[in-house]
């Protein structure tokens, strides 16, 4: 890093990804920062400036290398999982500036030796205490996949034993009798754990999912307008059931509140929907697969007088972005869930449902929403004719 980057980032100030010490007065306090980094999205902590003024105040030598050790032995002794951090030292104003630069972690929640998770808010910091926030951390890390979860007061009696059956016929491609369910094959389908459903078999086989998880649905509505204040609206419902019938709902919703165009002047040609069924079906399973469960909320489908939008909870795991996905990239968010999806829904589980949703309707646009903790999905509806 050079010295004109270097004034560019103090003169921007502090910021959830930088922070200013003049010097080394608490190793918990640095420890405690370093963690929060490590915990969202990385960052750099530069010593010999003032926090209050941005001032350049300068360590020198023998400072540097103290701090440079007590930073490594912390980052390896007092913080767990250990962390790797990068330091470099650039001159300013004839003034020494170290850099100490964190990147954000693979293995999250990283946490203190007494066992504090601390995330960053803003330029600050604070301790994470929240479960389900911490159950997003875990997800982010590989440990935890949500729809592996058991969900409490669930038992086999809340499964439908048709749609077991369904779907064991449709992976071995041969008849499946009831009996032959039972509590071996359950577990090997992680549909069942610990005499209580998994959450992915309660999204998928349950009789009734949404008795136990009732923000787990799909929330329609037609508007008149343009406008989600609007008082005025054409349908609206709680559309509810297992993962393939919300899917399959959520079309009938679309084919019934959108408009069919005739493509050619000819009172015998067949309409086609105004917004590709194509797009509309990858965007609407990628938003049921890959929401994020750990977020007690409801995918959203609002149909405007000018645009479809899809919102489902979450925003893009680890380390995707819009313009990666659009490139094929994937991450799994929910194994279980899609293991299931790829058997009896429409869903590939390539990574190509973006791609093939732009192709279809190329005016199509994605937007993350991290800091809202949502992915939304905007296509613009043809003008009425």
């Amino acid at each position: 890093m050079d010295s004109k980057q270097v004034i560019n980032i103090i003169k921007s100030g502090e910021t959830s990804k930088v922070q200013f010490k003049e010097k080394l007065d608490s190793i918990d306090s640095i420890v405690a920062e370093m963690i929060a980094m490590a915990n969202t999205k990385g960052g750099m902590i530069l010593f010999g400036i003032n926090d209050k003024s941005g001032s350049v105040t300068g360590i020198d030598y023998k400072e540097i290398q103290t701090i440079n050790n007590k930073l490594a032995n912390a980052a390896s002794d007092m913080i767990k999982p250990a962390i790797y951090i990068i330091t470099e030292v650039v001159s300013l104003e004839g003034k020494n500036i170290l850099i100490v630069l964190v990147e954000e972690g693979i293995s999250k929640p990283y946490k203190n030796t007494q066992g504090t998770i601390w995330i960053k808010q803003g330029s600050d910091k604070r301790k994470l205490t929240d479960n389900h926030e911490q159950i997003r951390l875990f997800q982010k890390s590989g440990i935890l996949y949500t729809d592996e979860m058991i969900v409490p007061l669930t038992s086999a009696k809340d499964l439908d034993y048709k749609k077991i059956r369904t779907y064991l016929e449709a992976v071995t491609k041969e008849p499946y009798e009831d009996d032959a369910i039972n509590e071996t094959v359950l577990l090997n389908m992680s549909v069942l754990r610990d005499n209580r459903l998994t959450l992915a078999g309660l999204l998928f086989f349950g009789l009734n999912p949404q008795a136990f998880r009732p923000a787990f649905c799909i929330k329609a509505v037609c508007y008149l307008g343009n406008s989600v204040g609007d008082s005025l609206y054409r349908d609206s419902r709680d559309i509810t059931g297992t993962l393939p019938e919300l899917f399959e709902k959520a079309m009938a919703y679309f084919d019934v509140n959108l408009h069919y165009r005739q493509p050619e002047p000819n009172f015998n040609t067949v309409g086609v929907l105004e917004i590709s069924p194509v797009a509309l079906e990858e965007v609407l399973q990628n938003a049921l697969i890959h929401r994020d469960y750990s977020i007690n909320a409801s995918i959203r489908i609002m149909i405007f007088k000018n645009r479809v939008e899809i919102i489902s909870p979450g925003s893009l795991p680890n380390y995707l972005s819009v313009e990666s996905i659009l490139l094929g990239n994937a991450v799994v968010r929910n194994n279980r869930l899609v293991s299931f999806c790829s058997k009896l829904m429409r869903y590939r589980g390539f990574g190509s449902g973006i791609i093939r949703a732009v192709q279809n309707q190329p005016n199509i646009k994605f937007f993350n929403d991290v800091a809202g903790e949502q992915f939304i999905v905007t296509i613009p509806r043809p003008p009425e004719q």
